[in-house]
């Protein structure tokens, strides 16, 4: 807390400057949306660190700030920090809330968010819900990327229950496992080993997916630098992208995440993966000026 106190006495309470925001989440991944269109919003890794945090702060899987767009090709700049404040490149489902916000204040159904992962387009779904198209699916070694070179169908990688996983990158990187019983895997005890194998020079998402029907996937994730999560937007295409490849489901596949499921297409025609889900807010609120710059 500030001290209102000086050698001289008393001196002059000035108050830091709040920072409104919108909780939201897609299926129970939860994100903090702070908009900086109106001017700069600087959230370094520890102030979200401290935003991230369950019981001091607001509490979030990803933070995200939504800046003016560098160009006329899209509507928005979105930047992203996950929960141990490290700056990603991509994350699915703050990407459908980010295009229903900015859908719902310009009646628009067609919105182009920038990240550091590419280009997404988006539209509006049934419902409300939002289909963004990902982009391309990359699959070499280098893009992952992985240490060495290998066949990202079959990577020489893997602990106890998971082994022999697809490699894939939607924007980031994607290590999936396909098991019998996707319950049965404890990952949060095998993903946090996973993410930081040194195989994996930028770290990793860890996917336990297992078939439960027809082009009907279950999957539990392990997000880098978050944890186990209720949803993981990216998660789910690299998923559904893993076991087409596999032979296990078509180009079209529901995935059923703790949060509910998403419907995922790896476009046969360009190889650009469209998911589909719902969006929500929760609620609004102004951050402590203690979380953003830290107590005195």
């Amino acid at each position: 807390m500030r001290s209102r106190f000086t050698a001289a006495g008393v001196a002059p309470y000035i108050p830091r400057m709040t920072l409104s925001f919108r909780k939201m989440h897609g299926l129970g991944n939860d994100f903090v949306m702070l908009d900086a269109r109106a001017g700069p919003v600087a959230v370094d890794a520890a102030a979200a660190r401290r935003i991230a945090d369950r019981r001091r702060g607001v509490g979030f899987d990803q933070l995200v700030v939504i800046e003016p767009p560098a160009d006329d090709g899209a509507d928005v700049v979105m930047r992203i920090r996950n929960a141990d404040g490290g700056e990603v490149e991509s994350c699915g489902n703050a990407s459908r809330c980010v295009a229903r916000l900015l859908m719902d204040e310009t009646g628009r159904d067609r919105v182009v968010i920038d990240t550091r992962g590419g280009r997404l387009d988006c539209r509006a779904g049934p419902d409300g819900a939002v289909t963004v198209d990902m982009g391309p699916a990359r699959l070499d070694w280098r893009e992952i990327p992985v240490a060495r070179a290998c066949d990202t169908l079959h990577m020489p990688v893997g602990r106890d229950q998971l082994s022999d996983p697809v490699g894939v990158n939607v924007g980031n990187p994607h290590a999936v496992f396909f098991v019998a019983d996707a319950e049965a895997v404890p990952i949060s005890q095998l993903g946090p080993l996973l993410e930081t194998d040194p195989f994996f020079p930028e770290r990793v998402n860890v996917e336990a997916v297992s078939l439960i029907g027809p082009d009907r996937l279950r999957m539990r994730v392990w997000e880098r630098g978050v944890g186990v999560t209720q949803a993981c937007g990216t998660g789910a295409c690299a998923a559904a992208v893993a076991a087409a490849r596999r032979g296990l489901a078509g180009r079209r596949a529901t995935v059923v995440l703790d949060g509910g499921p998403l419907t995922i297409e790896w476009r046969e025609t360009d190889g650009h993966v469209l998911m589909t889900g719902p969006v929500a807010t929760a609620f609004t609120g102004t951050l402590a000026p203690e979380l953003l710059h830290g107590p005195d």
